[in-house]
C-alpha cells in the first residue's frame, strides 16, 4: 500500500464523511416489515416523465452499458459475472419509464413481481442504498402513470423507504445523497400519513441543505460532470413535478426548485456542443442521462424559463468557459476537479478542451466507459487521454484505484477577456509542481472567426511535456514534409488546417462515448520545447 498516497487522499476529507464510514459498520435495524401507509390522492396529475430509453429487450434479457444479459434465475440479480455497475443497473428499474406497448408492460410487471419475490429484504445488490433509492422513484413514477400497484408492490415500496431512511449515504454526499433524499421526497409525498410525513420532510430538510451546497451560483453541479449535472437537473426536475403536483410542498420550495432549476439548464446548455451532446469532461457519456434537448423539453412542460446560450459564456463559480466564433464552439476546463471531500468522479483534465465545428467535434477528451477498477479505468482518467499537456509521464492530479485523488491540480491566474473581435482565456496549473523542477502549466486560447490559437508554456523545469489533441470521430490528419503542419478532414469532408511551432507526432489513441463503447481515433502529440509551444487551427 502507498501509504503516502493514501494520507494524501483521506486528509481532504469531511467528517460527515468519516462518521459515515464508520457508522455503515454499527449494527443498524433490520427490515422493517410493517403494513405500507396509504396512497396520497395528488391535486393534480403529474406532467410526463423524460422518456428513458427502452433497457428490457425481452421477458428476462436486458441491456445495459452496451452489454446484453439474460437474467433468468433469482441467482441473476446478483451475478458475479456481470459488473456491478450492469448489476446496479438491472436493479434501478428504468425502464419503467422507458416507451413500449403491452408486450413491453406485460415484461415490467413481471419484472417487477420477480424482483420482490427473488430479492427478500435486505439481501443483496438491489439492497445497497444507490439502486434502491432510484428503484422507489421508478415504481413510484410508473404507479403515476396509471399502472396498477398491487399491495404487495406497495409493501414492498414501503420496505424500501424504511431501509433507505437508515442508511442513507453519508460517507459518499454528493449525487448519492441527493439520490437518497429524492426518494425519501417521492417517498413522502405518494404515500399519505404521519410516517410519510416523517418521510417528506426529514427529505425536504436534507434537500435544503444539500442543494445550497452542491449547486454552485452559475448553476452547476459541484461534482464538475455534465453528465452528472444532466443527471442531478432530471431529479431537480421530478420533484417540481410531483411536488407541483401533489398539493404537499410549499409554494416556496416550489420557486425556490424552479430557480435553481432555471441556472442549472442554462451551465448545461453552455456545456453542450452544437451536435446536442454534452462536453466528457471529467466522469462523462452519452446515453445515462437524458439529453440535454430532453431536459429543456421537460423544463418547458413545467413552465421553467428556457435556457439561453450566449456566444460566450464564463462559468466562474464552476471553472468552465464556452466560446463561440460562428459555428465554432469551444469548451473549456479551467476548473477545480471537484470538491475536495468529493472528487471521487474526476479526471486528471485540468486545462483540457473540446472544439466542435458546425456538427461535428473536431478536438475531444477520451470520455468514460467504465467504472470498474482496473487498466482501462486508470487509462481513462489520466492526463493522457485528454486534449491537454501532460508532463513527464504523469497526470495533473493523482487519480488512483476507481474514484480516489491524492494530489489536485489547482488553477490559478485565470484570465477570460474580450481580445478586439477575439476572445482570450488564460490559466495556469500547479498539478506537476510538487515533482523535481516545480513545472507549472501554462496555457492560452485565443479565438477568432476562422481560427483557435493555443499556446502552451511550461514554467520551471521538466525531462518531457507533451501537448495532446485528441481528434474526434472519424476525424483524419494529414501532415506535410516537415511535421509542424498539416490538415485535418472530418467526416463530411470540412477541412482544417493545423501549425505547430514544434514537430507533431500523430499516434492512435480512443474516443469513449458510452460505457462500453470504446471508438479508435487518432491525436496530434506535440513535445513542448523551452520556448512557448504555439498550436493553431483554422478552417
Amino acid at each position: 500500500m502507498d501509504v503516502g498516497r493514501l494520507l494524501r487522499t483521506v486528509r481532504y476529507l469531511n467528517p460527515v464523511q468519516v462518521y459515515g464510514r464508520l457508522g455503515e459498520r454499527l449494527p443498524k435495524p433490520g427490515p422493517k416489515l410493517g403494513p405500507p401507509p396509504p396512497t396520497r390522492v395528488l391535486a393534480r396529475p403529474c406532467t410526463a416523465w423524460v422518456e428513458r430509453e427502452p433497457s428490457l429487450i425481452g421477458p428476462a434479457k436486458a441491456r445495459f452499458l452496451g452489454e446484453e444479459a439474460e437474467f433468468v434465475s433469482a441467482g441473476a440479480w446478483n451475478d458475479p459475472a456481470r459488473s456491478r455497475l450492469w448489476l446496479y443497473n438491472l436493479h434501478y428499474f428504468d425502464d419503467l419509464t422507458a416507451g413500449g406497448g403491452a408486450d413491453q408492460k406485460a415484461w415490467r410487471r413481471a419484472m417487477v413481481a420477480r424482483w420482490i419475490a427473488e430479492n427478500p429484504p435486505g439481501v443483496g445488490t438491489g439492497w445497497e442504498p444507490y439502486p434502491t433509492a432510484l428503484r422507489i422513484v421508478n415504481w413510484i413514477k410508473w404507479g403515476l402513470d396509471g399502472q396498477p400497484m398491487p399491495p404487495d408492490w406497495l409493501h414492498s415500496l414501503a420496505i424500501q423507504t424504511r431501509w433507505l431512511a437508515d442508511r442513507l449515504e453519508w460517507r459518499l454526499l454528493g449525487n448519492h445523497l441527493m439520490a437518497d433524499i429524492k426518494a425519501l421526497i417521492f417517498a413522502g409525498l405518494y404515500f399519505d400519513g404521519p410516517e410519510a410525513e416523517a418521510w417528506l420532510a426529514r427529505g425536504l430538510d436534507l434537500h435544503r441543505t444539500q442543494l445550497a451546497e452542491q449547486v454552485l451560483s452559475d448553476g452547476g453541479h459541484f461534482e464538475r460532470s455534465p453528465m452528472y449535472q444532466a443527471i442531478m437537473l432530471e431529479d431537480l426536475l421530478d420533484l417540481i413535478n410531483l411536488g407541483g403536483g401533489s398539493g404537499a410542498v410549499d409554494g416556496a420550495f416550489l420557486d425556490h426548485w424552479r430557480a435553481v432549476g432555471e441556472r442549472m439548464s442554462g451551465w448545461l446548455k453552455a456545456m453542450t456542443h452544437p451536435d446536442g451532446g454534452i462536453g466528457l469532461f471529467n466522469d462523462a457519456a452519452f446515453g445515462i442521462a437524458p439529453t440535454p434537448a430532453a431536459l429543456d423539453a421537460y423544463a418547458a412542460r413545467l413552465g421553467l424559463a428556457p435556457p439561453a446560450t450566449p456566444p460566450t459564456a464564463w462559468l466562474d463559480p464552476s471553472g468552465y468557459v464556452r466560446l463561440t466564433r460562428g459555428d465554432a464552439v469551444a469548451l473549456i476546463d479551467i476548473a477545480p476537479i471537484g470538491p475536495d471531500y468529493l472528487p471521487g468522479h474526476a479526471h486528471a483534465d485540468t486545462l483540457s478542451f473540446e472544439l466542435s465545428l458546425g456538427l461535428e467535434r473536431v478536438i475531444v477528451n477520451g470520455g468514460t466507459s467504465t467504472y470498474a477498477e482496473g487498466p482501462q479505468r486508470r487509462l481513462e482518467r489520466a492526463t493522457a487521454s485528454h486534449s491537454t499537456v501532460e508532463v513527464d509521464g504523469g497526470d495533473s492530479s493523482e487519480v488512483w484505484a476507481g474514484f480516489r485523488v491524492g494530489r489536485r491540480a489547482r488553477v490559478r491566474g485565470v484570465l477570460v477577456q474580450p481580445d478586439g473581435d477575439a476572445a482570450r482565456v488564460s490559466a495556469a496549473h500547479d498539478g506537476y509542481a510538487y515533482r523535481p523542477g516545480r513545472p507549472i502549466h501554462r496555457r492560452a486560447w485565443r479565438m477568432i472567426s476562422g481560427r483557435l490559437t493555443v499556446t502552451d508554456q511550461i514554467e520551471g523545469r521538466c525531462r518531457q511535456a507533451i501537448a495532446r489533441f485528441h481528434l474526434g470521430p472519424g476525424v483524419s490528419v494529414q501532415t506535410d514534409a516537415d511535421n509542424r503542419s498539416g490538415e485535418l478532414a472530418t467526416p463530411t469532408g470540412r477541412i482544417v488546417r493545423w501549425t505547430s511551432s514544434q514537430p507533431a507526432r500523430i499516434e492512435p489513441s480512443q474516443w469513449r462515448p458510452r460505457f462500453g463503447l470504446r471508438q479508435e481515433i487518432v491525436q496530434i502529440a506535440i513535445p513542448l520545447a523551452d520556448a512557448p509551444l504555439v498550436t493553431e487551427f483554422s478552417w
